[in-house]
């Protein structure tokens, strides 16, 4: 009699879990909690916030709460005076990620992919002279997960100042506009259920979806990726 072995979740699967399950029921539980708890988090003092922070800092790192979704919460609730504090999680959490990368052998995950695939060795070169420039495009895009793409930037061996400065110019636009919605906002209910509410909105962030399409695009023509 043959014993079936429990297959393993393969990593397309596990990636699939982290970029929609898991940031999908955070988000909905710290939703439901802010709504609740609207007076308390108006009645914090800035030290609160600053460790608030820091704890969310490492959550965003771990794909489990959305810098986007976070400055709205904090645009809503502090105004501008967030802007400091949102760009301290995001780079605290690209450096996290950076250096978790180490630990996931990520020079030995790039030469079995160059191995097996050896076109990935003539896209790696590419990146490389376009390090700056892609990862800008890419965390300019509000539709890229955060960690997702950091993380991948690392495996990749991007520099750690490149990923700091793309990650953080590219997330400047993004986070403004979150910032400015949440402070706009009269409801935290009807602001954190309908994020893109209002015409300008809308547009702006068509706008940044279309120049990150575009400067991704570029990088993946065929004429600039094929070397002879």
């Amino acid at each position: 009699m043959e014993t079936s072995t429990p297959k393993k979740l393969s990593l397309p699967v596990v990636v699939s879990i982290l970029m929609t399950v898991v940031p999908l029921v955070t988000t909905s539980i710290l939703t439901a909690w802010a709504i609740n708890n609207e007076k308390v988090l108006r009645a914090l003092p800035v030290e609160w916030w600053l460790g608030i922070t820091f704890i969310l800092t490492l959550a965003s790192s771990a794909a489990l709460t959305p810098p986007t979704f976070l400055a709205l919460v904090y645009g809503y609730f502090l105004s501008w005076s967030s802007i400091p504090m949102l760009f301290g999680l995001n780079v605290g959490a690209i450096a996290i990620i950076y250096v978790s990368a180490h630990f996931l052998h990520a020079e030995s995950v790039r030469s079995y992919l160059t191995q097996i695939y050896p076109q990935v060795g003539s896209l790696l070169r590419r990146f490389y002279r376009n390090e700056l420039r892609l990862i800008f495009f890419a965390k300019l895009s509000p539709v890229l997960p955060f960690a997702i793409t950091n993380l991948f930037f690392a495996m990749a061996g991007a520099k750690f100042k490149k990923v700091l400065i793309g990650g953080t110019l590219g997330m400047i636009p993004r986070t403004v506009l979150a910032v400015w919605a949440g402070k706009e906002a009269q409801d935290i209910r009807y602001l954190l259920e309908h994020p893109n509410e209002g015409l300008a909105t809308k547009i702006i962030l068509i706008v940044l979806i279309i120049i990150s399409t575009i400067g991704i695009g570029y990088f993946f023509k065929d004429k600039d990726i094929v070397e002879s």
